[in-house]
């Protein structure tokens, strides 16, 4: 009876202490929460929408980049032979890519191109000697055979990828080049990759960049691969494509994109001050005049990251770094005086604020926060309009992209919520600059890897240690859901447990590891 007793007596000072707090603390913050996340949504759809109608209106006119620039095949010259070709650079940037690297360095070995006229620069950083000695091999039988190609090292990896770029640019032969191609290990250019991206360089001395897009060899390798191929299909065919057609800006992609070496040079060059030096020197070049093409029919193949762990490094770096660079980069880009006042609006408001910061945070912070803890407190009301209206519209025009995915995209919003509790973390990271604002994990390339290990133990047992598997946060955030769900489904009013107990689910998954192929080590 005194244990019953204690409880009670326990749970009534809980429930007090709730009282007093509830009125005077939290509803007004939670109205404040809400206030804030409506605000930031409406920013993002209006944004959605904006960018939905330049698409619909380039379709419909047929502006291709090819109408729109100048844009002439190179034709051959008796009299000046190869000569009429410009020399290209191309540099492949590695790391300990045991399972791709033959791919990349075949592809572009293959690329048409006068052999007097292009430079093949294989950048290895790699840290494992077995690896490094079979990629130095690869290099020795393409040169064998009478390619171009130069296989460079480092002592050092300082800088990562941006250092090793900037590193190879110093050796004397790439002073003869005028363009150069970049390619990542896991990236197989077709070999009329320069025939269709040259000609825009040659013919209009404004462009510095021209980008094509990717495409993915592993897309049904799993569902997490589906759902990257969503979020990216609409990322190449929506947001490229309206940066280059409108402002002729857009983020670089740090591969499958051919420099002017000029403007590169112009622009700064590589630097390592974030972890996007892609977009970092597309920012730059971009503050000093130039234009870049997107050319949106130009596919290379590449593959998709398809273990969680591989997609959650990723992720941190494609959301932290943005942030950091928008932090360092936001008072140079209002004084420049060489763009545009339109152009600066559209790099800092539409690129960087809308879809770097705010597309993160209120996916996070609305979906799994403030909605899920206004079932406690029936004070604080969701209008409809920002509960459902707006985020179905966004949805749809995301799921645009890739139709034949449109089946999944239940899938694809409770999966994006998951990963948006890692990009809002990443991106507070960078804008605070806080510990990991710098980490860069290379994304791991499975290639035929786990096609080869799932057939060499399809008769054995795997055993898969379970400390490999937790995450702590996606468990902590998808027990909370639930907790919401139950609460709602028992007191509340509001009717969000149908979708809480989705997204519950879904963290559930995520952090029990149950996500993306799986490669056994042992």
């Amino acid at each position: 009876m005194e244990s019953q007793d204690g409880t009670i007596a326990l749970t009534g000072q809980i429930g007090l202490i709730w009282k007093q707090t509830k009125a005077p603390l939290l509803v007004p913050f939670l109205k404040v929460m809400v206030v804030v996340c409506l605000a930031m949504s409406v920013m993002l759809f209006v944004e959605k929408v904006y960018m939905g109608i330049v698409i619909v209106f380039l379709k419909l006119l047929g502006r291709k980049p090819e109408k729109m620039y100048k844009w002439e095949a190179i034709k051959d010259d008796v009299e000046l032979g190869n000569s009429a070709y410009p020399m290209v650079l191309i540099q492949i940037p590695m790391y300990n890519e045991k399972e791709v690297y033959q791919l990349s360095i075949g592809a572009a070995c293959g690329l048409s191109w006068p052999a007097d006229r292009i430079i093949i620069q294989v950048l290895d950083d790699s840290t494992d000697r077995a690896i490094k000695s079979m990629v130095e091999q690869e290099c020795k039988r393409w040169a064998s055979k009478g390619i171009n190609i130069k296989y460079e090292i480092r002592d050092n990896r300082n800088g990562y990828k941006a250092g090793a770029l900037k590193e190879g640019m110093k050796h004397s032969y790439v002073k003869q080049c005028d363009y150069v191609a970049i390619f990542d290990a896991d990236f197989q250019p077709e070999p009329d990759f320069l025939y269709r991206t040259i000609p825009f360089l040659i013919n209009n001395p404004e462009i510095a960049l021209v980008q094509a897009r990717w495409k993915f060899v592993n897309s049904d390798e799993c569902l997490m691969t589906r759902m990257q191929e969503m979020s990216l299909d609409y990322h190449f065919i929506v947001e490229q494509e309206v940066g280059s057609s409108t402002y002729a800006f857009f983020g670089f992609n740090g591969t499958a994109g051919v420099w002017r070496i000029s403007a590169l040079n112009e622009a700064g060059g590589w630097k390592d001050r974030t972890t996007v030096e892609d977009m970092d020197l597309a920012v730059r070049a971009s503050l000093k005049g130039w234009k870049f093409v997107y050319v949106g029919n130009l596919k290379v193949k590449n593959e998709l990251p398809s273990t969680f762990k591989a997609y959650r490094y990723q992720q941190h770096r494609w959301s932290c770094g943005p942030a950091n660079l928008f932090k360092k980069m936001a008072i140079e880009i209002i004084r420049n005086r060489k763009v545009s006042l339109w152009k600066k609006f559209y790099v800092i408001y539409s690129f960087f604020f809308v879809r770097k910061i705010v597309a993160h945070i209120v996916t996070f912070v609305f979906y799994c926060v403030v909605l899920p803890t206004t079932v406690f407190v029936p004070e604080v009301q969701v209008p409809k309009w920002g509960a459902v209206y707006i985020p179905s519209i966004i949805t749809l025009l995301n799921a645009v992209g890739t139709p034949r995915s449109l089946h999944l995209v239940m899938f694809w919003i409770l999966f994006e919520n998951v990963m948006s509790l890692h990009r809002t973390k990443a991106t507070f990271i960078g804008l605070l600059e806080a510990g990991r604002v710098n980490e860069w994990v290379v994304t791991e390339k499975l290639g035929d890897a786990l096609k080869a290990k799932s057939g060499a133990k399809a008769s054995k047992r795997t055993h898969i240690r379970m400390g490999e598997r937790l995450h702590l946060l996606e468990l902590g955030v998808g027990a909370y859901l639930f907790f919401c769900g139950c609460y709602d489904m028992g007191f509340g009013k509001n009717r969000y447990f149908i979708f809480l107990f989705l997204q519950s689910i879904a963290f559930f998954i995520a952090g029990f590891g149950y996500v993306g192929t799986f490669v056994p080590t042992s």
